[in-house]
């Protein structure tokens, strides 16, 4: 085993995770919903919007909990991992009202890849208006996996989006192709003139880094002002990086994981390849992360610095503590639920929330305890 790598397993055993997750509190807000996928806060307490993988755009308010399906989301390919994905509000949603979802398209040979697009969410909350695609991963190679789909809005005027490699590993490093890729768009939809390949021969003008493998979580760091990303390895190797302006990050040339079948990844050449970005931070067994969150918020000073980050396959939500670009786990917390973890967002009231990926999904409040 990697020697970080153990002193990482040894040093969570020792913090007692089953100790540490019994040092919250946590209120159920809705159940029954059916894989749901992300979710994002309307501003004036105006409720919480959530993806359902399926395809339904449902809002939540307290007191009035699960609204009909908002109307007019376009049509996902609902099949494997693909679906309606993520859901965040443009920057300047108090005017334009615009609402962006990410979600699975299916071609016409049957194969899928990541859309994104926006539509006008009306006043009664009801209908997402004049639905606009403004990127299609091409060429539409999924089969049912690694979709990505995670968006973030800088605060500088630019959307990134997080795509998978269709589970094609070799395409993570074709800039000619947006599998494997981080997409760097305006928060128009366009190309901006600065992103790194724009002039490049044979290279897609919208790829800000490349060489990630399936992007599950992505959310600015509020202190470094950096995008910081989470993403499946294969059987080991999950990883946090911060992608910057046209590097390679190194799928599947250089990874911590190996073949689900045991077998070595056929075009790895080790942990670390020159001209590749090492991760930041590295799980030699794969939680199978998710939606991340960074704590900025002044209701709990103890959660100051911390950094949520979802399990899928832990079924917990990861606690790390964030000094400059040092990570360390602290511990672990939601573990006694038994719940695949799928998104989680520090609300503006200062509280963690917690989306479950089950068929019965679930709404979690998460504090520490009174």
């Amino acid at each position: 085993m990697h020697r970080f790598a153990l002193s990482l397993l040894l040093g969570s055993l020792l913090l007692s995770p089953a100790l540490y997750a019994a040092d919250v509190r946590v209120d159920v807000l809705q159940r029954k919903l059916d894989h749901p996928w992300s979710m994002a806060f309307l501003p004036d307490n105006k409720g919480l919007l959530i993806t359902l993988r399926g395809g339904q755009l449902r809002l939540w308010q307290q007191g009035k909990g699960l609204s009909d399906p908002i109307v007019g989301v376009p049509r996902v390919w609902a099949n494997g991992q693909g679906g309606l994905l993520d859901v965040v509000l443009a920057p300047d949603f108090a005017q334009s009202r615009r609402v962006w979802l990410s979600y699975a398209e299916v071609g016409d040979d049957g194969k899928a890849g990541t859309a994104v697009g926006y539509g006008r969410l009306n006043d009664d909350l009801t209908h997402l208006d004049a639905f606009k695609v403004v990127l299609r991963q091409t060429p539409k190679l999924s089969t049912g996996n690694h979709f990505g789909g995670r968006l973030v809005f800088d605060g500088k005027g630019y959307l990134f989006i997080g795509l998978g490699e269709n589970n094609q590993r070799a395409t993570a490093q074709d800039l000619d192709k947006l599998q494997g890729k981080v997409v760097r768009l305006t928060d128009q939809g366009k190309v901006p003139a600065d992103n790194p390949f724009v002039n490049q021969s044979g290279a897609r003008p919208e790829i800000w880094s490349y060489g990630i493998r399936n992007p599950q979580g992505m959310a600015m760091n509020p202190w470094s002002n950096t995008l910081w990303l989470n993403e499946h390895g294969p059987r080991g190797g999950d990883e946090i990086n911060i992608p910057e302006r046209g590097k390679n990050y190194g799928w599947p040339l250089a990874t911590h994981g190996i073949n689900y079948s045991g077998l070595p990844i056929p075009e790895a050449k080790g942990e670390k390849v020159a001209g590749t970005e090492t991760p930041l931070f590295f799980w030699e067994h794969s939680p199978a992360v998710s939606g991340m969150a960074f704590y900025t918020a002044s209701t709990f000073p103890q959660w100051h610095k911390k950094l949520f980050i979802g399990a899928l396959k832990d079924e917990n939500v990861i606690v790390l503590n964030v000094d400059g670009n040092k990570v360390t786990e602290e511990g672990r917390i939601l573990g006694d639920r038994k719940q695949r973890i799928r998104d989680v967002r520090v609300g503006p009231d200062g509280y963690l929330y917690v989306l479950t990926d089950e068929s019965d999904g679930e709404l979690l409040k998460v504090s520490p305890p009174s």
